[in-house]
């Protein structure tokens, strides 16, 4: 089953107000960072939901708080239709769970960091409002940040830069977000386009 598919089935096909907001950007750009900020700020508002991320990464290989999942259990789980958005990058798959489909439908707020691989698919899914926040960062910063975290090889850190520069995010419903000074401006800033 199609994401779409499978949007329309959990939401129906009119979802009602929803806004779906998706956070993008090249590793290393501090998404993470403003994320968690945001959902602090935004903690005492039961519209806002952020969605955790189903990835076929360990728990104990750091990063983001996500549900850990073999792949086998992933492809199980794509298969079934249990993803609104679903993607492959840097090796590792990433699901975004159909539940985050009722918030939307009910009017809610969704949150959630995606891949810019799945914009055109995202736009796709007829939510009331989209909008697409692009996070980035001065190149070098970024490759400072991808270092200090300690993640990647000499190897990859080159290959994620080189795809930080290779793909475009365009588009009326882009808001960019400059993450190159103090993580509160940039956390202010994503509250603000999550509030809209």
């Amino acid at each position: 089953m199609s994401s779409l598919a499978t949007f329309r089935q959990a939401a129906g096909k009119q979802p009602r107000g929803g806004r779906l907001v998706l956070v993008v950007g090249p590793s290393g750009v501090g998404k993470d960072t403003l994320l968690h900020g945001a959902r602090s700020a935004l903690r005492e508002d039961p519209s806002v939901v952020f969605v955790r991320r189903e990835i076929t990464r360990p728990r104990e290989a750091g990063g983001e708080d996500h549900a850990p999942l073999r792949l086998e259990a992933f492809e199980e789980r794509e298969a079934a239709g249990a993803y609104l958005l679903s993607w492959r990058a840097h090796g590792l798959a990433y699901g975004i769970p159909r539940a985050s489909a009722a918030s939307l439908a009910s009017g809610g707020t969704v949150v959630v960091n995606v891949s810019r691989a799945v914009l055109d698919e995202a736009r796709r899914l007829g939510v009331d409002e989209l909008r697409i926040v692009s996070v980035t960062a001065d190149p070098r910063l970024l490759a400072e940040r991808l270092a200090a975290r300690g993640r990647e090889t000499a190897a990859e850190i080159e290959q994620r830069l080189a795809r930080a520069q290779a793909v475009a995010v365009e588009g009326e419903d882009v808001i960019v977000i400059a993450n190159d000074g103090p993580p509160e401006a940039g956390v202010a800033r994503l509250v603000q386009a999550i509030r809209g």
